[in-house]
């Protein structure tokens, strides 16, 4: 009876392993993959789905693009970073509203964009210099000299003097790198419209500036 109980309980004791064994590769096969593995739309939808981090994720991923965008168009870094901060406070609300249309930096930079037009519109900013390498653009040789050399925060000064979308165009082409499609992207308009406006962003940045380029 003993040697009877006993085999019972080792019995009941070994089930109750192979549970708990089968129990931890299923939780392991199901086990939710690491946030910093997943790309802008896997996050989106970890987001939406009310997963803790995933939106902590996207704005340590997309932060220092959008803060350079908003320190071009206010030129000083207190702004910048409330500029930032609303960015993506406006992105986490409207999250749903994203399509996938076009990709996540595309939309964060419009709404960046135009979070900055706005608040550079409605008053006058403070400016201060940054100590950073232009960015090159074979392309435009020409303005690429003019925009590097900055000197006393004049060209600055002048791009802010700019109209709207002459200031936009020119700030994402020379300082963000982008191409005239993403531009346009960005900007919801095409890429011909693109050319002009930039085209007239820098003839109208020469007359602000009162020099020539060779």
């Amino acid at each position: 009876m003993a040697e009877s109980l006993a085999w019972s309980l080792e019995a009941m004791a070994g089930v109750a392993r192979g549970r708990a064994a089968e129990w931890i590769t299923h939780a392991e096969v199901h086990r939710e993959p690491a946030l910093d593995g997943l790309d802008d739309r896997a996050l989106i939808e970890a987001c939406l789905a009310g997963r803790a981090g995933a939106f902590d994720v996207l704005v340590e991923r997309h932060r220092r693009a959008i803060y350079r965008l908003c320190y071009r168009f206010v030129n000083n870094h207190e702004d910048a970073s409330d500029l930032s901060q609303d960015v993506f406070l406006r992105a986490y609300r409207g999250l749903k509203s994203f399509r996938g249309h076009a990709s996540l930096a595309t939309w964060l930079y419009r709404i960046g964009v135009n979070v900055c037009l706005n608040r550079v519109s409605a008053r006058t900013l403070a400016v201060e210099p940054i100590d950073e390498r232009a960015i090159e653009d074979r392309g435009e040789l020409a303005s690429d000299r003019m925009l590097r050399d900055e000197r006393g925060g004049l060209v600055r000064a002048a791009i802010a003097r700019l109209p709207p979308k002459q200031r936009a165009t020119l700030i994402l082409r020379t300082y963000q790198e982008m191409s005239h499609q993403e531009i346009a992207d960005v900007l919801g308009s095409s890429v011909g419209a693109v050319k002009a406006n930039l085209f007239h962003a820098l003839a109208n940045l020469k007359k602000l500036l009162g020099e020539e380029i060779p």
